[in-house]
């Protein structure tokens, strides 16, 4: 079951990332991920309070809040990145940063010891996201003006990717949802201060209660799924070796191509054939171990 709740993770987060950028051309990117984060919490207490009835002590919240900070850092620094350098530098590089680092120390900090087959699974998924997450040059903004095509915020939201599944990990099993709960909060606290920083879209009187009313109730829903993610993962955990659980977690940049070909009638290339190739044989060799 460890497997399914994992790939259950993968395919919830990469709806969410799908649907969350087409919100964000409508509107200011960290209105729609504050307001994602406000949802995620409402469906992450409801959560908590009907399947985790026992007590909850505060360590295991302060992961939960350290996970969240991860999950502000990771959003404002991947669309900041989306915003200002090529779509196809910063989702791949993302991406494999938010594997490669849980890995890591999953086995020189936490003590995992993955099978062969599981090693061989957890090598072909990191070619496997770089070629599924790239796409054609004219995908995305070219380097900007000063040079930047988006690598250093990639990089930093790989590093918040990466925190946010480490620390979730550290939770007790007896808390459930709620160190997900927790984390909402810290999300929440950690983008607004970010997106004052960062934001110079025009809209920039950017209060989420100003958004539309449709584009504000659609984005706490992508919040609703991305927060599913979350749980779904948690659950791996209980189950799973965390760098299995984060590998296979991590494969949801296959979920916004796929719906891209489905729902917005994207032509597949080549490359991103491959990497959905490598990447079914990830979840086939990780499955084996």
């Amino acid at each position: 079951m460890g497997l399914l709740f994992a790939l259950a993770s993968a395919g919830f987060y990469g709806a969410a990332d799908f649907f969350g950028g087409l919100l964000s051309r409508r509107a200011f990117f960290a209105a729609v991920a504050l307001l994602g984060q406000v949802g995620g919490l409402l469906f992450s207490l409801f959560a908590a309070l009907l399947l985790t009835p026992g007590p909850v002590n505060a360590e295991s919240l302060a992961w939960g809040g350290l996970s969240g900070f991860g999950t502000g850092l990771g959003m404002v620094f991947l669309y900041r990145g989306m915003s200002r350098g090529a779509m196809s530098v910063v989702v791949p590089l993302s991406a494999i940063t938010g594997v490669a680092l849980p890995v890591l120390a999953g086995v020189a900090l936490l003590g995992d010891r993955p099978t062969v087959f599981s090693w061989i699974g957890i090598v072909v998924t990191l070619p496997a996201l770089w070629l599924v997450a790239r796409r054609g040059p004219q995908s995305g903004p070219v380097a900007t003006d000063d040079g930047a095509d988006g690598s250093a915020d990639a990089l930093a939201a790989g590093c918040g990717i990466a925190l946010q599944y480490l620390a979730l990990a550290q939770a007790g099993e007896s808390a459930g949802f709620w160190p997900v709960a927790a984390g909402r909060v810290a999300a929440i606290l950690t983008i607004l201060p970010l997106a004052m920083r960062f934001g110079t879209h025009p809209r920039m009187s950017w209060a989420p209660l100003r958004m539309p009313p449709r584009i504000a109730a659609a984005s706490a829903a992508a919040g609703m799924t991305a927060t599913a993610a979350l749980l779904f993962y948690t659950l791996a955990l209980h189950q799973q070796l965390v760098t299995v659980a984060v590998v296979l977690s991590s494969l949801y940049p296959a979920i916004p191509v796929v719906l891209g070909v489905l729902v917005l009638r994207e032509r597949l290339n080549r490359t991103q054939a491959m990497g959905l190739l490598a990447a079914g044989s990830a979840i086939v060799l990780l499955a084996m171990g």
